[in-house]
């Protein structure tokens, strides 16, 4: 009866294990004349898991039991925040990648299985109780990850990212396991409830130095600094589609995972993580802001935003209050909109020959020949610099907001007046597409899908997007309940 009980609160990774597996046999038997056919599929299967996780946002009873496998699995509102999450970029990226290989001639029917394996470990690694499904999760999300960084095999740019990736990667899941293993031997469990109750009667030196590990290794894994150097890198080599999957699913997922593990596991001794995670936030900021200034490759300028926007994500989790976890969810929702929107944007920046365009000086001029597209990306830098009335702003007031209500206005002040710096290079784009002279370098056109995605997310960010920002904020509310126990 538990087993029946815990295969029915894992259903989405059960259905994506199984839908894995046949669609790995099609693979073999059709090769890749089936890519299209097996995208398609994938892509309905991620649609059911949402289905299927969505329940436990809106529908689960507070306080119902919703551990799986002896609390090793959580199937709750806060998982299924994440999951929606990771399960809507997983098929946007599997929308855009289809037409993006096809003209590079690399579509294989391989890259929508790794998608599906990779979206399957990150959906254990938000619902993770317990270090070994932690562990777990996180290397099947990993190892996939590894392998479509590299997935453009005539690209030199797309082999040196897989490669630094995956060495930097394994060198954080060392860092990862050695803080486990710590954890393990001065707390006596890998349960996240277990490890909560041994810490709360107070922190030795070897759990600490167990606590900043595991801290250190989920750090790399959300590009935070200093352990942020891989993503540039990454961003820039890894195919445009792969880096949309990179900068929405993996950044949900890690985010998602250290919330849990910050939360639940050491929740009950803030005081040893929130002066790193301050450090870890503050740094971000300004690091990711300053790295950008002087960058003139579009996907490089986004790697750094990205780290730039976790450093104000991670204000939230300084908080260590259940206002600052329901702010995070706020700004990982938003982000994914503003992040799916501005790699849309970069796959439609295509010259006369089909080939990207990705230098920012390339895009002088882009409002006088492509007017539509200038204004998707012009939308998206704004949004990004948190600039009101566009939805970016929401995401960094609500996270400031809860900062100031935890008493941390020194915090708060420190990033509004770091995220001015970060508005200089977003306006930089902007200026070079508004005001330089047009160089005409854009003439190809794009598919009508990458289009019709570009508008539903410029939407999204746009201040339409307040219509929803109540129902988003009551939701992400729930969701952070659900790591606090909390009704």
């Amino acid at each position: 009866m538990d087993i029946a009980r815990s295969l029915a609160l894992t259903a989405p990774e059960v259905l994506i294990s199984i839908s894995g597996l046949v669609l790995l046999l099609i693979a073999a038997w059709g090769g890749d004349k089936a890519s299209r056919l097996i995208s398609i599929l994938a892509v309905a299967v991620l649609a059911a898991c949402a289905v299927l996780a969505a329940p436990a946002l809106w529908g689960q009873a507070m306080g119902a039991d919703v551990a799986a496998f002896g609390g090793q699995h959580h199937a709750d509102a806060f998982a299924a925040f994440a999951k929606l999450l990771i399960y809507a970029s997983a098929g946007v990226t599997l929308i855009v990648a289809q037409s993006f290989f096809d003209k590079a001639k690399a579509m294989r029917a391989e890259f929508p299985l790794l998608v599906l394996f990779a979206s399957l470990g990150m959906g254990m690694m938000v619902s993770a109780g317990d270090l070994l499904a932690l562990y777990i999760g996180l290397e099947l999300s990993s190892l996939a990850s590894y392998v479509m960084a590299a997935f453009l095999r005539t690209d030199d740019r797309s082999a040196e990212s897989g490669l630094k990736y995956f060495v930097l990667g394994s060198l954080a899941s060392g860092i990862l396991l050695f803080g486990m293993s710590l954890t393990y031997g001065f707390t006596g469990t890998t349960s996240f409830a277990g490890i909560n109750a041994a810490l709360s009667g107070g922190l030795s030196t070897g759990a600490t130095f167990g606590v900043i590990f595991v801290l250190a290794g989920l750090a790399f894994k959300i590009s935070a600094a200093p352990f942020h150097m891989w993503t540039p890198d990454v961003y820039e080599g890894a195919p445009t589609p792969v880096t949309t999957f990179f900068a929405t699913a993996s950044k949900v997922s890690a985010l998602g995972l250290l919330m849990r593990v910050s939360f639940e596991a050491f929740g009950s001794q803030p005081h040893a993580w929130q002066q790193v995670v301050i450090f870890a936030s503050l740094l971000s900021i300004i690091v990711g802001a300053l790295g950008a200034i002087g960058q003139n490759n579009i996907k490089r300028l986004m790697a750094y935003s990205s780290i730039n926007n976790v450093g104000f994500i991670l204000i939230g989790l300084a908080t260590g209050t259940k206002a600052g976890a329901s702010a995070m969810l706020v700004y990982l929702a938003i982000y994914v909109a503003m992040s799916v929107a501005g790699f849309v944007a970069v796959l439609l920046l295509r010259d006369e020959n089909g080939e990207q365009v990705e230098a920012i000086s390339d895009l002088a001029g882009l409002s006088k020949t492509r007017p539509w597209l200038a204004l998707a990306l012009a939308s998206v830098m704004f949004s990004l610099a948190g600039i009101p009335p566009l939805f970016g702003f929401w995401g960094k007031f609500v996270v400031f907001q809860a900062a100031v209500q935890a008493d941390m206005i020194g915090l708060a002040a420190l990033g509004i007046a770091a995220s001015v710096i970060g508005a200089f290079y977003y306006l930089k784009v902007v200026k070079v597409m508004y005001f330089d002279e047009a160089v005409d370098k854009v003439r190809g056109e794009g598919e009508l899908s990458h289009a019709v995605l570009l508008a539903l997310s410029t939407l999204a960010i746009s201040p339409l997007g307040y219509l929803g920002s109540k129902c988003l904020g009551t939701l992400a509310d729930y969701a952070a309940s659900a790591l606090f126990h909390v009704g």
